[in-house]
């Protein structure tokens, strides 16, 4: 599990084009990685639409933002494009990204037990080191970009 004061791994993964993101190409940059459960559901897009809404801001501010789920790159391109999405959003169908930050989670729901990506926030600075991170219920998705400006302020 990936904490505050850790390097992010290598190799992050691909988004819905095809471009590969690693540590490397981050390098430099502050980002904002944030992981979400499932494309075009109503608590995701909330959250999505919020960082965009956002977009100038956290831009004039330093940061990028870069989503992360486990659903394909096709259903990824048809979130970006049907809710205008300025940011990339990668396919982690493996869920391997997940794993290595801790958010691929045993969930429970109507008495079901099953595994699922609990919905989480990074913010990585230029070198690849996790600054601050936020998880479970303490986002609000409809104000979750409002919530990492706050944050990005203190940082």
């Amino acid at each position: 599990m990936i904490a505050i004061g850790d390097r992010i791994p290598d190799y992050i993964g691909a988004d819905q084009d095809g471009n590969t993101y690693t540590r490397e190409s981050l390098s430099g940059q502050k980002v904002i990685l944030y992981f979400y459960p499932k494309d075009l559901t109503s608590g995701c897009t909330a959250e999505a639409c919020s960082l965009r809404d956002a977009w100038a801001d956290l831009k004039a501010k330093g940061w990028t933002v870069i989503g992360v789920s486990k659903d394909s790159a096709k259903s990824h391109t048809k979130f970006r494009d049907t809710h205008d999405l300025p940011f990339p959003l990668i396919v982690d169908d493996e869920m391997k990204l997940q794993e290595a930050f801790g958010v691929w989670v045993e969930k429970k729901m109507y008495g079901r037990t099953y595994m699922g990506t609990l919905r989480s926030t990074f913010l990585i600075d230029e070198d690849g080191i996790v600054r601050h991170t936020m998880s479970g219920k303490e986002i609000k998705t409809k104000d979750h970009a409002t919530q990492l400006l706050k944050i990005i302020e203190t940082l």
